[in-house]
């Protein structure tokens, strides 16, 4: 591990508490930019409890297992433009005013889906949504960082992150709270316009980003912020770095250009940024990869592919995942700054594919034990009301529960309890109906299983190994590893990455299950993060306790993997040479 193993003192581990409780003005610039974490959060969360609704009120929805991908999809193909945007934002109008943007767009997008009147409706507000979420999910971060001191920035950072998955959790709670409601998923959509408010009034009462505020020539006013920040044997020292910073940009305006296509010309030029984006790309990526988000948006119904059928059952547990997910953030708090961020990616990557791969043979056994079908019991229910497929098939015995949901039928559980022999269904809602007549139950996306509370109970140690490493560590990691200059087109392009493979991952996921079955993903998941672990391991710099100039003298000087020296010492060293 680069760096090797470093003894961390007690007073460093505890330097985040006190900088925050001895100058509270730090914290509420840090929860007021970190509510865009929490529309994130909210974001990424609602639409699993809703959907189940929504497939409900529009038969085409539910019949249709692409457009149900695309109504989850495109919030990300909206934040993929809004990420792309975002950094040309953030360059030209500051970080404040991004944020009030992404708050403006987010609400509109929320009271679009509340009033949604058909599908395609639905789909214009998540994209509205979207675009605020992509331009958020790039700005908060990066107006913390640049507003916190280097030695509690990472602990700072990561409170939007923890925003992020309290917001997922408040999504799970709100979607239990409107499950009985009339309205059901219009509530659960239309809430998200909340947050959005109220992080637009918070913002109006906060200062721009210093960094920007100096970058732009605003000496003055960036100083007022720092002092209001740092502490006063801090300042010169802050001072003297933005200076520095500024002066080798005036340097180099000449060469770098004023447009988009100039300045992504020069950003990929520059080898420091270059090794900047190999590393926040690489981990950006990964954290997409390793499925995170199929849990996210897909929580109960990955439930109900574990064999737990009833909808308030599922969001349920769901919200476990969901709190579980709160807690990985604290942890994270608690440890980036201690143990660094290319440490506990690794570790993280490490503990998730060993729950991945424990997941996928949970699912195998599952699929491998499903009920059988009862061949008298499904014929009871007359023709028209069985299964066609199962009516064609030339031999009906070898049939189980998992087989029927594969024809894209239903299983109707026996009385005697759900693992019996059951019925293979037609799914439709009069059938489903005649079902719960009986006092049945209902399985349509998953079978019934012995195991499927241990599936659940991997689910949520796979959040826990997630959440403190791969959940908020890129995020952190991407806030500080481009040069001043090129941090709002770098940030983009990171977070554009991200968007892109969140929706690689989100529009497939449920193609995935049908062809490959639950097993079969998740195994494919633990392979990408095993990818994804052999890049971190190469691509990515420790970057814990380094100011931002430190640490593009670091990807200057270029990253070696496998060395065990401290990268100050080496930048120190170099210096000396020279």
């Amino acid at each position: 591990m680069e760096g090797g193993p470093e003894a961390v003192s007690k007073q460093e581990f505890t330097e985040f508490w006190k900088r925050a409780t001895s100058s509270p003005y730090i914290m509420r610039l840090a929860l007021s930019a970190g509510i865009g974490g929490l529309l994130f959060g909210y974001d990424t969360g609602v639409i699993s409890g809703a959907l189940l609704y929504i497939r409900e009120d529009f038969v085409e929805v539910d019949k249709k297992l692409w457009l149900q991908e695309v109504i989850v999809s495109m919030a990300v193909a909206g934040a993929i433009i809004g990420a792309a945007l975002g950094g040309w934002m953030n360059d030209m109008l500051g970080r404040k005013t991004s944020i009030l943007g992404a708050d403006i767009v987010f609400f509109i997008g929320a009271i679009v889906m509340a009033i949604a009147p058909a599908p395609w409706v639905l789909v214009v507000g998540r994209i509205l949504v979207g675009f605020g979420v992509g331009i958020a999910s790039m700005t908060s971060p990066l107006y913390i960082s640049e507003a916190s001191p280097a030695a509690i920035r990472g602990a700072l950072v990561c409170i939007n992150g923890l925003l992020i998955t309290f917001g997922q959790f408040l999504s799970y709670l709100i979607n239990l709270a409107f499950t009985k409601t009339p309205g059901t998923w219009r509530w659960m959509l239309g809430v998200a316009g909340l947050p959005a408010v109220v992080q637009f009034v918070l913002m109006l009462t906060l200062p721009e980003s210093p960094r920007w505020l100096y970058n732009q020539g605003k000496e003055n006013e960036s100083r007022k912020i720092l002092e209001k920040i740092y502490r006063a044997d801090e300042i010169e020292g802050e001072i003297k770095a933005m200076r520095e910073a500024v002066e080798q940009e005036k340097q180099e305006e000449g060469l770098i250009g004023q447009t988009l296509g100039e300045k992504m010309k020069a950003a990929f030029s520059n080898v420091a940024v270059r090794r900047g984006l190999y590393a926040g790309v690489t981990a950006q990526v990964a954290q997409q990869f390793v499925g995170i988000n199929t849990v996210m948006y897909y929580s109960p119904t990955i439930v109900q592919f574990a064999g737990i059928a009833s909808k308030s059952t599922a969001l349920a547990l769901s919200l476990v995942t969901s709190g579980l997910n709160a807690v990985g953030s604290i942890l994270s708090m608690l440890c980036i700054d201690k143990y660094g961020r290319r440490k506990l990616m690794l570790l993280s990557l490490i503990a998730i594919i060993i729950c991945l791969l424990t997941l996928t043979g949970v699912f195998y056994q599952a699929a491998t034990t499903a009920p059988p079908i009862d061949n008298v019991d499904t014929l009871s229910f007359g023709a028209n009301a069985t299964c066609q497929a199962y009516l064609d098939a030339p031999n009906v015995s070898s049939w189980n529960c998992m087989k029927c949901l594969k024809a894209e039928c239903a299983f109707c559980a026996s009385t005697g309890g759900n693992h019996l022999p059951g019925a293979c269904l037609a799914e439709t809602k009069e059938v489903r109906a005649v079902c719960g007549e009986q006092k049945r139950v209902w399985f349509s996306d998953g079978c019934p299983s012995k195991i499927g509370v241990l599936a659940v109970i991997v689910l949520g140690l796979y959040i826990l190994a997630y959440s403190p490493g791969m959940g908020s560590v890129p995020w952190v990691l991407n806030s500080e590893i481009y040069p001043l200059r090129f941090r709002g087109i770098g940030g983009g392009i990171a977070a554009v990455s991200n968007w892109c493979a969140n929706l690689i991952v989100s529009l497939t996921f449920l193609s995935l299950i049908h062809a490959l079955g639950a097993a079969g993903t998740f195994l494919l998941f633990a392979g990408f993060s095993t990818i994804g672990l052999v890049a971190i391991y190469l691509l990515v710099p420790e970057t814990k306790g380094l100011q931002f100039e430190e640490v593009e003298k670091l990807l200057q000087k270029g990253f070696n993997p496998c060395g065990c020296t401290n990268p100050k010492t080496d930048e120190e060293k170099a210096s000396t040479s020279n």
